[in-house]
């Protein structure tokens, strides 16, 4: 598969396309130091051969921010040399941090913006970039990611928001430009040329007034133009639709654009594949090759080697699906595709964020900090001599599902995949549960369902599916009333 081959980027090689991007964890302290679950957390998805392992948010300076990693003083480097020594121990792995530097936010709901920066405090945060990749450098990174996107500085000198009236002026597309051209000037000034430096930026803001893909594709020619060794693209998560709730301080995913930014379950596969199409399209047909990451839903496989063998991007970013399952590329060169856990795009890891508590999956076996190991030993679950038992009821507009615990083999039964299939369609995954019942609420009248559920242990080995259950649904307004709908079983 052309996802698991190597990649170039600048004086490092990737042994897969595979990217996890930067996620919060709030597993560091309040003093910002690497401390050892920060590491084990990075060590995981080096265990799991991700070709490009991008640590969480990394500050380049002081301001406080509750749990968050730090590289704006020389103390810090220690921490980040052991945890880049242990990822390299562990795989071929390649890992950067991703830096930030972010404006104050009250509790009030009051937020700094970039028009209250003088010119001395617009010098001080290009320096302290180059300052801090340089750090980055010192402690072993393979390179430096520049987070211009979402809520943050660099990105908000990238807005069409941008309010300043100066030499970063909003109302142009080349003032909005010149903060990141310096801060990248300042960079290269303190690591050189020969080493990674990628950027992550907005494919589009998703705010009213603020920029599409079509500006994007500007931009990203601009990064080209600048010599970054890749572009990661995501959407929104910005302040200006964040819902303020009283004595919190704003949270930039709570309003249409954080949907946008972790689309849910709600949303397609795929949300923003076209986008990254769309970039890489146009600054490949200027004559760059930079490196496109595409992010937003990928889970499958499958979608993952159409989007890079199509040419719609280079390499392919997953943040929640990584932190589901971090063996996704292991398993996956190991011919185990069908032993991934799916993401199910719950959010409950972006719920756990925003409330300022340590990321966990759900997926994962209650009460671990980690995901677990994989395991590919011993016995798989199995249902019970009786069988699943899966049976379905209608119950005002919903289909509620029940079935039997399933046999643990040689590791403890870690949940149920309930997968359904409309009329004719092929079957996938819509729900993952912990529990043995589940209720389908997104049904429609005159449609067929059919389900089937597997058990799955922590390392995503599963039993056979149960046996199906098809149901037609009733179609309401087209006659007499129906007393319920009929349920079949039916061999899988």
């Amino acid at each position: 598969m052309k996802i698991l081959e190597p990649l170039k980027l600048n004086g490092m090689t990737l042994p897969n396309r595979i990217a996890v991007p930067a996620m919060v964890t709030r597993l560091s302290g309040e003093d910002g130091f690497v401390n050892q679950p920060i590491i084990d957390r990075y060590v995981r998805y080096a265990e799991g051969h991700v070709g490009l392992i991008v640590v969480e948010a990394t500050a380049v300076h002081s301001n406080k921010s509750g749990p968050l990693l730090r590289l704006s003083d020389d103390e810090f480097i220690p921490g980040h040399h052991e945890l880049t020594k242990q990822v390299h121990d562990t795989s071929d792995s390649k890992v950067m941090p991703q830096i930030i530097h972010f404006l104050k936010v009250a509790r009030s709901g009051w937020r700094q913006t970039i028009d209250s920066l003088s010119e001395e405090d617009i010098e001080r945060i290009i320096e302290e970039f180059g300052q801090a990749a340089a750090r980055a450098r010192t402690a072993g990174y393979d390179g430096v990611e520049l987070h211009s996107a979402h809520a943050y500085t660099l990105s908000s000198f990238l807005s069409r928001r941008n309010p300043r009236r100066d030499g970063y002026d909003g109302r142009t597309l080349e003032g909005r430009l010149a903060m990141f051209g310096r801060v990248m000037q300042s960079v290269r000034k303190h690591v050189g040329h020969d080493w990674t430096v990628g950027v992550r930026f907005l494919a589009e803001e998703a705010i009213k007034e603020g920029y599409t893909i079509e500006e994007a594709k500007l931009i990203a020619l601009r990064m080209a133009q600048l010599g970054v060794d890749y572009i990661s693209l995501s959407v929104g998560g910005k302040f200006e639709d964040a819902v303020h709730r009283e004595g919190q301080p704003l949270y930039p995913y709570t309003g249409y654009s954080g949907d946008r930014c972790m689309p849910g379950d709600w949303y397609p596969s795929l949300p923003h594949a076209h986008m990254a199409a769309a970039v890489k399209q146009y600054i490949n047909a200027k004559g760059f090759t930079v490196p496109v990451i595409s992010v937003g839903k990928i889970s499958d496989p499958l979608d993952a080697e159409q989007l890079v063998q199509t040419g719609q991007a280079d390499m392919i970013g997953m943040a929640r699906q990584l932190l589901a399952d971090p063996d996704w590329v292991k398993k996956l060169e190991e011919q185990r595709s069908g032993q991934i856990v799916r993401c199910i795009y719950c959010n409950v890891c972006k719920q756990l964020d925003e409330k300022f508590k340590e990321v966990t999956c759900f997926l994962w076996p209650k009460g671990l900090m980690q995901a677990p190991p994989d395991v590919t030993d011993g016995d798989a679950p199995r249902w019970p001599d009786a069988g699943a038992g899966l049976t379905a009821t209608v119950e005002k507009g919903q289909v509620k599902l029940t079935w039997n615990r399933a046999v643990a083999g040689s590791t403890e039964i870690a949940g149920y995949n309930v997968y359904r299939a409309e009329d004719d369609g092929d079957a996938r995954v819509t729900e993952a549960v912990k529990s043995t019942k589940h209720a389908d609420k997104v049904v429609l009248g005159g449609l067929r369902y059919t389900y089937y559920v597997r058990g799955h242990d922590a390392a995503g080995r599963a039993t056979p599916p149960s046996d199906a259950v098809r149901i037609e649904m009733p179609l309401p307004f087209a006659g007499p009333a129906s007393p319920s709908s009929e349920v079949r079983h039916v061999p899988h």
